[in-house]
């Protein structure tokens, strides 16, 4: 059992956590709540009954919220041999989940700023356009390559998580 201080510190972390999910996932506050301690529980995963206790909030507010995450696939549930409670914790592939996202949206921006670059080589090659009027390539060249480097590291750490996954089961 964890002392006192360290359950303040992690309750403290899990609100912080949370308005943070709130943000970037679009989740709901109870389910950025829930999702968050989840992910500080670990391995052990918690109990239905244990969010109610910790979060301070109503057993439906808990099951809709817990349903929710589970539908999304960043959490997922065990069992244990002679226990009929769940245990909740984050699913294994949620970082994975959120890596493919981050590839996606990362290369569909890498391709709108290189038709936007293209355009403007287009524009600038025209002899009727001025020399002061012809467009700054600098931040489209910047940019990709800029994901392009980001890309190349994530993908890594993809990779990384992968054999870590692989070398656990």
């Amino acid at each position: 059992m964890m002392n006192d201080n360290v359950c303040k510190d992690k309750m403290i972390l899990v609100e912080k956590f949370g308005v943070f999910l709130e943000k970037r996932e679009q989740l709901a506050p109870v389910a950025a709540r829930i999702f968050a301690y989840i992910v500080l529980t670990g391995k052990s995963g918690t109990t239905f009954d244990n969010l109610v206790q910790v979060l301070c909030a109503s057993k439906s507010t808990i099951s809709t919220n817990l349903n929710h995450l589970q539908d999304l696939k960043k959490i997922e549930y065990f069992t244990k041999t002679g226990d009929r409670k769940k245990y909740f914790k984050v699913n294994d592939n949620s970082i994975l989940q959120k890596i493919d996202e981050m590839i996606f949206n990362w290369t569909e921006e890498r391709e709108i700023h290189t038709e936007l670059m293209n355009y403007k080589k287009t524009i600038n090659a025209l002899d009727t356009v001025p020399h002061e009027e012809k467009f700054d390539l600098t931040i489209h060249n910047d940019f990709v390559h800029f994901i392009d480097n980001a890309t190349s590291a994530i993908n890594d750490l993809k990779e990384k998580i992968i054999k870590t996954q692989s070398k656990l089961k």
